[in-house]
């Protein structure tokens, strides 16, 4: 019953939990999220853990420095042997550029606007005088321009994306909550089914399953969810 698409954040504390949820699952998830709470704790370890059970690692770190230090950081997470990476679009085009010189075979996502993010945020925080859509189009095309594989950005984007960006362009989709759960503190949410039939090609998901009573339960109904769109 496994599904390439979906991918689990293991926001978790330690390793023992994070183990704990890629053995139960990895007959349901092929990609393990580590997010920056598990790596500052645990490190290059936990990459490890989950490359023995055979499972593909999504680094989910967020670069954005200097082009320069965000090229040496990919190299080196290039050579930890991830298969996915993030990067902030915001960074500017040369930092990108910089990224995908670096990145080998590894897929690099950059990361548009923040699911946490909306419309009143980015204007009166930030101060971009923009709707959030049309900010996260134009970082996505940047991104796509620098050679990125594609962009992270919340399910309400996905179409927009697809029409700016070309069908072989990815779209990775966070705050992905299932029917019947709330959506905490993302604001730009979607249900698994929607997200890909909008035309997302990875989603992603955390507290709903680690937070589940019982979560091999919950998986098998986001996937099942999934095949109906």
């Amino acid at each position: 019953m496994k599904n390439n698409s979906l991918i689990l954040a293991l926001d978790v504390g330690d390793l023992k939990t994070a183990k704990k949820f890629v053995q139960n699952l990895k007959d349901y998830i092929d990609i393990f999220k580590i997010g920056s709470i598990l790596f500052t704790r645990e490190g290059p370890a936990v990459i490890r853990m989950i490359k023995r059970l055979r499972k593909k690692v999504f680094l989910d770190l967020k670069y954005h420095d200097i082009p320069n230090t965000v090229g040496m950081a990919v190299k080196s997470a290039r050579e930890l042997g991830i298969d996915m990476l993030t990067i902030h679009t915001s960074g500017g085009f040369e930092m990108m550029q910089e990224a995908v010189r670096n990145k080998g075979k590894m897929f690099l996502f950059g990361v548009t606007v923040l699911t946490s993010i909306d419309k009143k945020i980015l204007k009166f925080q930030l101060g971009v005088d923009r709707d959030v859509k049309k900010q996260v189009v134009m970082l996505a095309k940047m991104a796509k321009m620098a050679g990125l594989d594609g962009v992270v950005a919340s399910g309400n984007e996905i179409e927009q994306i697809r029409r700016a960006c070309g069908r072989n362009f990815l779209i990775l989709v966070p705050g992905v909550r299932p029917l019947c759960e709330a959506h905490g503190d993302q604001k730009r949410v979607v249900a698994p089914s929607d997200a890909l039939r909008r035309g997302a090609n990875f989603i992603v998901v955390g507290r709903p399953i680690l937070k589940a009573s019982d979560p091999v339960k919950i998986t098998e109904s986001i996937i099942k969810e999934m095949r109906q769109r």
